[in-house]
């Protein structure tokens, strides 16, 4: 059975960095395709993050988070990563891993494989 688990969420003052984790397991597979870092603070939507496609080879970020988060992978793990930088208290939310449905895709409603989601908080 596929299970999402993202970890390396906390607490972090502004301009400070979190590196998050997001292991797929149980699905074999999952190197065929893309994998999505999603955020949903209080009160607000679920807005896209970043993107990899299957291989690696193309990436998106949304402009919010654009030249301060980096998304990687490793496909012989099974595990993306989204290392951020210079957070700000904009960037508190808690923060979901999701498994796309073709090797690139940024539509939310290609994203059919989530994990429970860690909680980051940017404050003083």
């Amino acid at each position: 059975q596929l299970q999402v688990v993202e970890s390396g969420g906390g607490l972090v003052q502004p301009g400070g960095s979190l590196r998050l984790s997001c292991a797929a397991s149980g699905f074999p597979f999952a190197y065929r395709y893309t994998i999505g870092w999603f955020r949903q603070a209080p009160g607000k939507e679920r807005e896209g993050v970043s993107y990899i496609s299957n291989d690696g080879s193309i990436t998106a970020y949304a402009d919010s988070v654009k030249g301060r988060f980096t998304i990687s992978r490793d496909n012989r793990k099974n595990t993306a990563y989204l290392q951020m930088s210079s957070l700000k208290p904009e960037d508190t939310a808690v923060y979901y891993c999701a498994i796309g449905r073709n090797y690139w895709s940024t539509q939310l409603g290609d994203f059919g494989s989530w994990g429970q989601g860690t909680q980051v908080t940017v404050s003083s």
